[in-house]
């Protein structure tokens, strides 16, 4: 950003993060149906063996999505690994989100409350790969 102007000048933007999942079909439900995301595009790629689908609250000429990838052959879960953290979403009432994705069987390992050392109210959910999402309560 310039200064004061407001404007960006940086030709450089996040387009998106890429996960990959075990269950395409359930984890666009996942997104679209519990988090409000769109399926904005899906394609399959026969000769790789994998299909794309991104999700997101926009067109991707100026929001960021998630891009979920599906490999045809996947078997077994995948390794989360240590270095991954978290995706981030804000959410507006975020106790009554939570009651109501806990009543869709979303699996809830940190309840909405305070930060432990002050600050914003969070939790975190998972989804159906057990990738975190924390949530922030934003009005």
């Amino acid at each position: 950003m310039t200064e004061g102007s407001g404007v960006s000048k940086n030709p450089f933007r996040l387009l998106h993060t890429m996960i990959r999942v075990r269950d395409l079909d359930r984890s666009i439900d996942f997104y679209t149906r519990h988090l409000g995301m769109k399926l904005l595009r899906r394609k399959d790629y026969p000769s790789g063996r994998f299909t794309l689908a991104f999700v997101g609250y926009g067109d991707e000429k100026d929001h960021t999505v998630v891009e979920l990838t599906y490999n045809w052959d996947q078997k077994e879960p995948y390794d989360l690994g240590t270095g991954f953290g978290h995706l981030a979403l804000a959410a507006p009432d975020i106790y009554g989100t939570c009651e109501r994705l806990a009543k869709e069987g979303v699996e809830i390992p940190r309840p909405p409350g305070p930060m432990k050392h002050g600050g914003s109210v969070i939790a975190f959910i998972e989804d159906p790969d057990g990738y975190k999402i924390e949530l922030i309560e934003r009005s």
